[in-house]
């Protein structure tokens, strides 16, 4: 009996610490590549994390996912177009923006898009990197991006986004 109490305890323990989630307010990660679109050779930087969302007074109440592209060695930065890409539905988030049209690197797929071995993925020939910069935002509540609780716990309305 002693045995099972102790088994339950833990079992309790694990379960109600294993379902609490902490949401990032802000991070950054950024890498460096390479690819070659429409036969031109050039570096990259991915730069992907959570943008908070602020309300009128100054209080996070969201976290946006986003992946941000931007070509290299551009000389006239301000004048380079940037590309923002709000895709997103319940499950896949921008994800096929990413890997399937505009990304610089796609899934490695057939003309009919199944995938074929090795599985992965393969620079992206048709990119529009080349052109312009791309940003890729997940909409609240899809993908990373999420509703963030206020200071008394609370979820802001769903509403509001």
């Amino acid at each position: 009996m002693k045995k099972i109490c102790i088994c339950i305890s833990f079992m309790s323990l694990f379960i109600g610490s294993s379902q609490s989630i902490k949401i990032p307010i802000d991070t950054l990660v950024i890498t460096t590549h390479s690819t070659t679109i429409k036969g031109i050779d050039f570096s990259y930087t991915a730069e992907t994390g959570m943008q908070p969302v602020w309300d009128k007074e100054g209080m996070p109440i969201a976290s946006l996912f986003y992946t941000y592209y931007t070509r290299n060695n551009i000389k006239n930065r301000a004048g380079r177009p940037l590309i923002i890409s709000f895709n997103g539905g319940p499950g896949s988030a921008s994800v096929w923006m990413h890997i399937a049209y505009t990304g610089p690197r796609i899934l490695n797929v057939d003309s009919e898009g199944y995938p074929i071995q090795p599985y992965g993925f393969k620079n992206n020939p048709n990119s529009i990197l080349d052109q312009a910069d791309i940003v890729f935002v997940n909409p609240v509540n899809t993908a990373y991006s999420r509703i963030l609780k206020n200071t008394e716990g609370e979820l802001t309305k769903k509403e509001q986004f």
